[in-house]
């Protein structure tokens, strides 16, 4: 196997290593991305997807029609979440799963849209099982993604997968999921192995606790689910919390809880 460093002329090595600012500047200008980050996508380096960091946009093909991401999520929030292929086992229960709870999402104004690493047509035979199987009828829009275009630039990818890549050059793609505001920041990501399915109510949970933050300014403690006790931030003092949410039970100077009700 070729070594990912490039070759030079000795004299130009010999320059390069009389200061460390030189050695960096030879070999950080050229290796190409894939020796710098661990993996990018064949063109560039793949966006640095941080929590508050704004989702990549996208244009692609999907079973409601072609899009433009951001311009689907709109003013609204979204979840975008991926599967490896159709017609897998795993998969096919999620899908069932996420379209029987559409009237839960959307009375949190929250849009769903799927990924799965094949082409439209095999998606649509796929959604007619899923909703055999499921009894149900599921409504929105999974993208076609079988070149993982949008599975690299989201880094929905398995490094065992970059390690051992299928028989047509192509990495596989595993269960993503990104919470997304309407201002199109990543809220929330959850990576999940092939071999294990998504837990929906978990997913419902944690927008609940996005936007219950984010509407009353305060945070939520661990297994918290709507109309338990949320905490008062750091922030804000008791005396201007009090004022705030009225009751406020001190547990200790930095624990304080409150109730803001569902």
């Amino acid at each position: 196997m070729a070594s990912t460093i490039p070759r030079v002329a000795p004299r130009t090595l010999r320059s390069a290593f009389k200061s460390p600012i030189n050695q960096r500047s030879v070999f950080q200008h050229r290796t190409p991305p894939l020796f710098r980050r661990g993996f990018a996508t064949p063109t560039h380096e793949q966006p640095r997807l941080r929590l508050g960091s704004l989702a990549p946009n996208f244009k692609a093909k999907t079973t409601h029609g072609d899009i433009d991401f951001h311009q689907f999520i709109g003013d609204k929030w979204a979840i975008l979440f991926s599967h490896p292929a159709d017609f897998t086992p795993v998969c096919t229960t999620e899908l069932g799963a996420f379209a029987r709870m559409k009237d839960e999402f959307e009375k949190r104004n929250v849009k769903m849209i799927g990924l799965s690493a094949n082409d439209l047509k095999s998606h649509d035979a796929w959604i007619s099982d899923i909703n055999q199987i499921s009894n149900t009828s599921l409504q929105f829009p999974i993208i076609a993604d079988a070149d993982r275009k949008v599975a690299f630039l989201y880094d929905m990818i398995d490094q065992q997968d970059l390690d051992n890549i299928d028989e047509k050059g192509i990495a596989f793609t595993i269960r993503s999921v990104f919470v997304i505001d309407p201002q199109k920041k990543i809220r929330l990501t959850m990576m999940y192995p092939a071999s294990t399915g998504r837990n929906t109510s978990e997913v419902i949970r944690v927008i609940d606790s996005l936007q219950t933050g984010d509407a009353k300014g305060v945070t939520t403690p661990i297994d918290w689910v709507p109309g338990d006790d949320v905490i008062v931030p750091p922030s804000v003092n008791t005396e201007d919390a009090k004022k705030k949410f009225g009751d406020v039970r001190e547990m200790k100077p930095y624990l304080r809880f409150t109730n803001v009700g569902r």
